[in-house]
């Protein structure tokens, strides 16, 4: 799995008056983080992303942007806590939410360029700018903990006059900018609910499905707008006729106070999926309280092996989950 994915993942499991018990799955949960990594230092070349000349964060207008840089600033101070506080686990922690979850899954994805009309459109020139200092920044940061692959990076995008061992510690020199967190978190929790929703209930990801909404003194109006495009590309989720609203059979998206009607005539077979979830439901729920009842026996959690009760605590918290999850389509159905 390589050097980086083992000494990452001893970092992980380091907690404070812990034995590390060894998993291999672990390391290559890590050694796909190398993956993704390097898949984004690629992502950079083929669009022309490159160093960043700065230590400081780039000026930056667009609010995806701002969003991103205090992202940054926020990911650091976490990191600097964990470091004054020798909490490894919590260093490699904080650094790899940043890096694979907001930097790689959200934020590539909102600035990567996309087809409008038919038409492929080009990536801003400040998100290249911004995007080359968010990389180099976590490089930096990832240093310590995977020093190999984020040296090759270092030199990989970008030329400098210096390998990443010598790099400053990053100093961004910048401040969360409130309204833009507001406004790309409500529209990152808007597209994770929407892609929820679809999986729950089986709509293909190729349909579009559009909604309505009713009017309120919330600003879900002004967000739409703004978004629309984004909305449209990543959770192929756009605005439908109000006439349509509520009529025949719908999906409901529960989102920051705001309810948004989806009609799925046309989209889904109401009835068939209605017995899915049904039948689905009953069979993990008798499973769910099959280990249920295991685990309430002493003579099981007694004398099995610990490895055994584990996985069984393990099995039946994922067993509770999947019946919250079908439980969770069937209410958004009502």
């Amino acid at each position: 799995y390589g050097a980086d994915a083992l000494r990452f993942t001893l970092t992980a499991m380091e907690s404070q008056g812990r034995d590390i018990k060894l998993d291999e799955k672990r390391v290559e949960g890590y050694r796909n983080f190398a993956t993704k990594l390097w898949n984004a230092g690629r992502f950079a070349q083929a669009n022309e992303i490159g160093a960043s000349g700065s230590v400081a964060a780039p000026d930056a207008q667009l609010a995806i942007n701002r969003w991103i840089i205090g992202e940054v600033v926020e990911t650091l101070a976490k990191l600097n806590q964990a470091i004054a506080d020798l909490r490894f686990d919590a260093m490699a922690d904080t650094i790899y939410h940043f890096a694979w979850g907001t930097f790689c899954d959200w934020y590539l994805e909102l600035i990567k360029p996309g087809f409008i009309d038919g038409e492929k459109q080009e990536m801003d020139a400040e998100s290249k700018i911004v995007a080359g200092w968010v990389l180099d920044q976590i490089l930096v940061m990832l240093h310590p903990f995977m020093p190999f692959i984020t040296e090759e990076l270092w030199g990989a995008t970008g030329t400098r006059d210096y390998g990443l061992i010598h790099a400053r510690w990053p100093e961004p020199e910048a401040k969360v900018d409130p309204q833009s967190k507001a406004d790309v978190d409500w529209l990152v929790g808007l597209i994770g609910e929407v892609r929820a929703a679809r999986m729950e209930l089986n709509v293909p990801p190729s349909i579009k499905i559009h909604f309505v909404y009713e009017e309120s003194d919330r600003p879900t109006g002004s967000q739409i707008s703004k978004w629309y495009r984004e909305l449209e590309r990543l959770a192929r989720f756009v605005p439908g006729v109000p006439e349509a609203g509520r009529s025949g059979s719908t999906m409901q998206i529960i989102y920051a106070g705001e309810t948004f009607y989806v009609p799925l005539a046309g989209i889904i077979d109401l009835t068939a999926e209605l017995t899915r979830i049904a039948n689905a439901t009953t069979a993990i729920t008798k499973e769910r309280d099959a280990l249920a009842a295991r685990l309430n026996n002493p003579a099981f959690v007694e004398k099995a092996k610990p490895e055994a009760v584990e996985k069984a605590r393990a099995d039946h918290a994922e067993k509770s989950a999947e019946v919250e999850r079908l439980q969770a389509a069937l209410a958004r159905l009502g």
